[in-house]
């Protein structure tokens, strides 16, 4: 008699087979299992021992673990921020000037919605500093108006998530489009600051973005200098472009647009300074591929390029290519900057500069052709406050988003390659400053 001992690939040990069969042998079968011959086992295929289901994209990082959550017209938003270093200066005043970047009704150009947006670190901060706990982030939602959304929740807007949420789940949250709303980047964007200041503290490391087209209002290539551009700059008017002639251009296309009801999309430019070298991993783990994934994950994102992006398609290779040079320093420096401040997947310190488009709002005022949830078709005109254009309030979450991958990457990179004496005639330094605190110094007397 022969028995097989096999695993079911979720469950673990079938009950029809192996260890559990054994209870249906007849007597017979028993004595023969005495014979060490007549028991055979069969080759299965390995299977794993851990059956880990992974949450449904709600959390982002590996080493730097942000998770969000909260919906549009619920109770609050927030995070919960893992793998901050301790021992760091923070309060609710280093987050509460990106999230108020981000906020709804900040201009005639974005949504009229009034929210404050007013955060209140939970845990993980303890007179001042952070303890190395998960961070909690929470901010109030006060301003929700259900009964805008009455004719949404019997038909789809189009190109809203709505259809899918359905298709997904069969279930969706009605008002204010739940965990698909723009809302929910309240929670990245507060991780975002906390990922900025570790950045700056750290390396010096800045990151910046600003709206470099607005549906046919482009800037053009070169007009602003990424190697002198600050923040005031970008803050300078509502629109967040560093160019006040275009600026001004931007926000009339935007004006123009919502008063007939409709929408428009456009381009947020992200560059980052002062990067470390080699932060990013080679094949899966590429920088660019994080950043990708990163900022393709924000609401209403449709492209992303970086450095030449599509447009070095249309160069020669002799034409794209960065050559190297000897600076000052005698560090390895390119001449050029096509590669976009990343090789082989890796940073090489040169500023790194991206491109992300964002489509126009799905949500406009003009009458649109849909179907309900019972499928019939109808038409629909939705009500709600929403944004006539992105873009403006993006600025902020794409910001975030890099900083996040950023720092995610640097402590990868601090763990693996830093853990032993670098080589100093090819590898950098991370920078690393003397965060010595007067306590501190006096411990070690």
């Amino acid at each position: 008699m022969a028995t097989s001992l096999s695993s079911n690939p979720f469950l673990g040990i079938s009950r029809k087979d192996g260890f559990h069969g054994l209870g249906s042998l007849s007597s017979s079968d028993v004595r023969n299992l005495s014979s060490p011959s007549s028991l055979q086992f069969s080759a299965a295929s390995p299977t794993p021992k851990k059956l880990q289901v992974k949450a449904a994209g709600s959390t982002f990082g590996t080493h730097f673990r942000v998770t969000t959550y909260g919906e549009s017209h619920g109770g609050g938003v927030g995070c919960v921020v893992d793998g901050v270093p301790p021992r760091r200066p923070l309060s609710e005043a280093d987050l509460q000037g990106d999230l108020d970047r981000r906020r709804p009704g900040q201009s005639r150009i974005t949504t009229p919605r009034k929210e404050t947006d007013t955060c209140k670190i939970l845990s993980g901060v303890y007179e001042g500093k952070t303890t190395g706990t998960p961070i909690h982030v929470f901010v109030p939602n006060t301003d929700q108006r259900g009964h805008d959304y009455t004719e949404m929740s019997i038909a789809y807007r189009p190109s809203h998530a709505d259809a899918t949420y359905d298709m997904k789940y069969g279930i969706r949250a009605v008002q204010g489009g739940g965990r698909s709303s723009a809302r929910e980047t309240i929670g990245r964007v507060a991780a975002g600051a906390i990922a900025k200041k570790i950045l700056k503290e750290f390396s010096g490391t800045e990151v910046l973005a600003y709206v470099s087209q607005v549906h046919s209002v482009e800037l053009p290539a070169g007009l602003v200098d990424h190697d002198t551009l600050t923040l005031d700059q970008i803050e300078s008017n509502i629109v967040r472009c560093p160019d006040p002639e275009y600026a001004e251009k931007m926000i009339a296309a935007i004006d123009t647009i919502r008063v007939r009801g409709d929408s428009i999309g456009g381009i947020v430019t992200c560059i980052v300074k002062n990067c470390p070298r080699g932060l990013g991993s080679p094949v899966f783990d590429k920088l660019e591929a994080e950043f990708a994934k990163a900022l393709m994950s924000l609401p209403a994102t449709k492209g992303f390029e970086i450095g030449s992006g599509f447009a070095g398609t249309f160069l020669t290779g002799s034409e794209h290519n960065d050559e190297f040079f000897l600076d000052e320093h005698n560090r390895i420096r390119t001449k050029t900057n096509r590669s976009g401040g990343i090789q082989g997947g890796l940073s090489n310190g040169e500023i790194i500069s991206m491109r992300i488009a964002f489509k126009p709002t799905a949500t406009i005022g003009k009458k649109q052709h849909t179907v309900t949830r019972d499928k019939n078709e109808t038409d629909l005109i939705t009500r709600g406050r929403h944004d006539p254009c992105v873009v403006p309030r993006a600025v902020p979450m794409v910001e975030a988003m890099v900083a996040l991958v950023l720092v995610d990457q640097l402590m990868a990179q601090h763990a693996q390659c830093n853990l032993f004496p670098l080589n100093e005639d090819l590898q950098d330094p991370l920078d690393l400053p003397k965060f010595v605190d007067a306590d501190e110094a006096a411990l070690s007397l």
